[in-house]
């Protein structure tokens, strides 16, 4: 699952960086465990960064970290019991907490040690948190990403390997950045184009079917007719 990581082209990053919105469909449609898999990533990729930004003190609610905990099992691997510790934390204290994890980067690893006091976030939530208020300082830690780059394996929920882990995000972002005019690239976006290729994989999708990683070729439309997205989710 590695030949993206590895991947060096530029226009096949973005081919499957803009398939992002068409494996987060497919994988809602596979089951109704992810049925709310699109609206809550709607949430986090989108609504949630922007809330983030707008506060003077970059922070999350006690709502917004439970929410946060939702799409974390949906999109991934489902542990009820994390909701619920999450939920039992204070108001004051998850704003408090986050505020301080916010105000300590670019330190991640201070930031990822102060959000793990909270009941129930580890080092992949608090990540998780992180990249959606800093996506160019932070990636969330998902299994599909962290399968996708060599090295990384076996897969450990620590600060440490979290760290090997953000370390090789941040040197493929600055490589893409390096070659690509845009320069728009971050380790947040990384992580989409990673997840989506796997999950794409993993579910027989025949979205990115025709990416050709080595050779750097870019296939324009991917997408079989009855495999697109709805013009809703277009429109997003």
């Amino acid at each position: 699952m590695s030949e993206l990581f590895e991947c060096e082209h530029v226009d096949l990053w973005r081919s499957v960086h803009g398939k992002y919105w068409h494996v987060v469909e497919a994988k809602a449609n596979k089951s109704k465990k992810s049925g709310k898999l699109l609206d809550l990533d709607k949430w986090y990729q989108e609504e949630l960064p922007t809330v983030i930004s707008s506060r003077c003190d970059k922070h999350v609610t006690l709502s917004e970290m439970v929410k946060l905990m939702e799409w974390k099992l949906t999109r991934g691997k489902f542990r009820p019991r994390l909701q619920q510790l999450v939920g039992s934390n204070s108001e004051d204290t998850v704003e408090k907490c986050s505020t301080k994890a916010f105000s300590l980067l670019p330190d991640v690893s201070a930031a990822i040690a102060e959000l793990s006091t909270l009941k129930g976030i580890g080092p992949a939530t608090a990540s998780a948190l992180l990249a959606a208020g800093a996506p160019e300082q932070a990636a969330f830690m998902s299994d599909e990403a962290m399968e996708s780059i060599p090295g990384l394996a076996p897969i450990q929920y620590t600060a440490k390997h979290y760290t090997l882990y953000l370390d090789k995000m941040l040197e493929k972002t600055k490589k893409l950045n390096k070659a690509d005019p845009q320069q728009d690239w971050t380790p947040q976006r990384l992580e989409r184009c990673l997840w989506a290729l796997t999950v794409a994989k993993q579910q027989q999708l025949p979205l990115l079917k025709d990416v050709d990683m080595k050779g750097g070729t870019v296939v324009e439309d991917l997408t079989d007719a009855d495999d697109r997205p709805s013009k809703k989710l277009k429109r997003r």
